[in-house]
């Protein structure tokens, strides 16, 4: 990880300069953050690399600022001085990321973990494009397990919307039987036909495959949303978001 080893710097294993007590103070003191470090294992370095993998995007940004800032003093590093253009350009790209952040999912398959730490840290390295092809992977793989978790017939060849349709007429955590219950099953299909276009920008605007044309950021982010939308919604009324 460049900003761990070459703008902080490892010794002996830790992180830079920071000792126990000061890297517990770094979250709130530069990043405006109440994060712990006590609560995670390991080294300083250790305890860093998984807090910043695990935080949100907005949230990572406050961290790489408050790197930045903690790290100011030594402005003739030369290695900080080329690398600092670098982090401010992964801060822009986090704090302009979706605007639909997702806890973790407790209850589902490996592969959509991985897909959702794949597509946040393509997001904060490469821009939202590159990460349609993640997120659709990650909503798809979602769907199919709960579904498996519901008894509800569906493979891996069963698409997105398809699987979703499935889950609306069998599940009964998602039985429209609240207030404004037609308007709501409404919607549900209308994000339902959104999600079925997914597929086709997935294959022919991402970089899933070796596309000519590439989606720009902004419809990227379009996507990314409309899927994390239907993702926090199943969360939201099935539980298990950690």
């Amino acid at each position: 990880m460049k900003i761990v080893n070459r703008y902080i710097g490892v010794r002996d294993g830790y992180l830079g300069d920071f000792t126990y007590r000061t890297h517990a103070e770094f979250y709130p003191e530069y990043c405006g953050l109440d994060i712990d470090p006590a609560t995670y294992p390991g080294t300083t370095r250790e305890r860093f690399i998984e807090i910043l993998g695990n935080q949100s995007p907005r949230d990572q940004a406050k961290i790489l600022r408050g790197v930045i800032d903690r790290f100011d003093h030594d402005a003739d590093n030369k290695t900080r001085l080329e690398l600092r253009p670098e982090l401010e350009s992964w801060i822009a790209r986090l704090e302009s990321a979706p605007a639909v952040e997702l806890g973790r999912p407790e209850h589902t398959r490996d592969v959509v973990i991985r897909a959702l730490a794949d597509a946040d840290e393509l997001i904060r390295t490469n821009g939202a494009t590159s990460a349609v092809d993640r997120i659709h992977t990650a909503l798809h793989g979602h769907v199919l397990s709960l579904c498996e978790e519901a008894g509800i017939e569906a493979n891996h060849e069963t698409t997105t919307n398809r699987a979703l349709k499935l889950l609306r007429q069998n599940h009964p955590g998602l039985a429209a039987d609240g207030p404004r219950a037609g308007d709501i099953t409404r919607i549900l299909g209308a994000m339902a036909t959104v999600l079925d276009s997914l597929n086709p920008i997935r294959n022919n605007a991402s970089v899933a495959h070796p596309n000519e044309e590439l989606l720009d950021d902004p419809e990227a982010n379009l996507a990314i949303n409309a899927a994390r939308t239907v993702f926090a919604f199943l969360d939201a009324k099935l539980g298990g978001v950690t």
